[in-house]
């Protein structure tokens, strides 16, 4: 049987003409779904810079819709989600991502990040300590270990904190050495609460070592001294004190004085606080003076110091203290007085954050407002 070439001469353009229309309706349906997700993507885009955010959500799960195995939009939308407060929702999207099988390590390093946040503005600590510490060793390692002290601090798990914040100091992600005497101390004082003096005093060893001119562990060393009756060894801790954090002399003036009395070395910590009061006018170093010459008759000038003091600094507080103990001539009228005056006066002795501005009556080395370690400075407010 002869094979008929006329049949092939119209078959090859037959061939031809249906290969091209299938292109055609392909490329047109790929083009047609190229332009929705991005029309949808980009409609998302122009609500969020125009703030808003209720139509920007609508526009990127349309987009999600539309392009379900795009990471990105999914990654828009946990954060919309997150930023508008809807915690399940953001928490959702980001589990969905990570429990996709073709996510990148990159993509999925990413959605752990982003998981552990939703967790941390939720309020879950606990979960939220679990999404950051399977961050180790990723990029985000170091905001999630900040993170994680931040959780510490809060929960107040001062061992935890420890062991971060020496990470962190290893890592040269900053200077910790101070925050790692804080926590120390903050472990030493529960040690003390429950009566391990030996323990405690290990860990202010351990604080000093860490921050040697940090304050506090010397201050807390001072205190277990006073507290074991060693009176001598709580004015060597002071004496260690103003040789590497003279500055912090305000805030121990009521132990100095204590353990001098017990010495009898008034004299070495008059000369302290003469020494101190001249390089910085403190109010709590000028108390401190006046107390010993009241303790020492004729040996100091008193509570004219609080008069001398005026010549130097324009203080409110010192005039009260100073007329709470004179004589008026018309002493009927001395009681209101002086009660409007300490009124007046009274919060000009509390201290307050260099960071936030929140005002205490007490010192904190940690800032109840802000939570920030070391804003405080050991100066009233008047003398600020």
């Amino acid at each position: 049987m002869e094979f008929d070439l006329t049949w092939l001469l119209l078959g090859l353009p037959l061939a031809f003409i249906l290969g091209w229309l299938a292109s055609r309706f392909d490329l047109r349906q790929l083009r047609a779904e190229n332009r929705s997700a991005p029309k949808a993507y980009f409609k998302g885009l122009n609500y969020l810079l125009n703030e808003q955010q209720d139509q920007a959500i609508d526009a990127f799960i349309e987009a999600v819709q539309n392009d379900p195995d795009t990471s990105e939009l999914h990654f828009a939308l946990g954060n919309l989600f997150r930023r508008r407060g809807e915690y399940d929702r953001a928490v959702r999207v980001h589990e969905h991502l990570l429990s996709r099988g073709d996510l990148s390590r990159s993509d999925r390093e990413r959605a752990q990040h982003a998981l552990a946040l939703d967790f941390l503005k939720a309020g879950l600590l606990d979960r939220a300590e679990d999404a950051l510490q399977r961050l180790e060793g990723t990029p985000f390692e170091a905001q999630a270990r900040l993170a994680l002290l931040a959780i510490y601090e809060r929960s107040r798990d001062w061992a935890q904190a420890s062991a971060i914040a020496e990470k962190m100091h290893a890592a040269d992600q900053g200077d910790y050495s101070g925050r790692q005497a804080h926590y120390l101390c903050e472990q030493a004082q529960a040690l003390l609460s429950q009566g391990q003096h030996d323990a405690a005093s290990r860990l202010l060893d351990a604080a000093i070592e860490a921050a040697p001119q940090a304050a506090r562990p010397r201050i807390d060393r001072a205190r277990l001294y006073q507290m074991q009756g060693q009176p001598a060894q709580t004015l060597q801790a002071l004496e260690d004190l103003c040789e590497h954090a003279p500055n912090a002399l305000p805030l121990a003036t009521g132990l100095l004085l204590d353990a001098a009395r017990q010495t009898g070395r008034t004299d070495t910590a008059r000369q302290w606080l003469e020494a101190h009061y001249e390089r910085t006018a403190s109010l709590d170093v000028l108390d401190a003076l006046v107390q010993l010459d009241t303790m020492e008759t004729d040996t100091g000038p008193g509570r004219e110091r609080y008069v001398t003091h005026l010549s130097r600094e324009r203080s409110l507080v010192a005039a009260t203290r100073w007329l709470a103990g004179e004589r008026l001539e018309r002493e009927a009228l001395h009681p209101p007085v002086q009660q409007a005056l300490e009124h007046a006066s009274k919060p000009l002795t509390r201290y307050r954050c260099a960071a936030c501005g929140f005002e205490a009556r007490q010192h904190f080395w940690q800032c109840p407002g802000c939570q920030s370690w070391d804003s405080y400075p050991a100066r009233r407010v008047e003398e600020l």
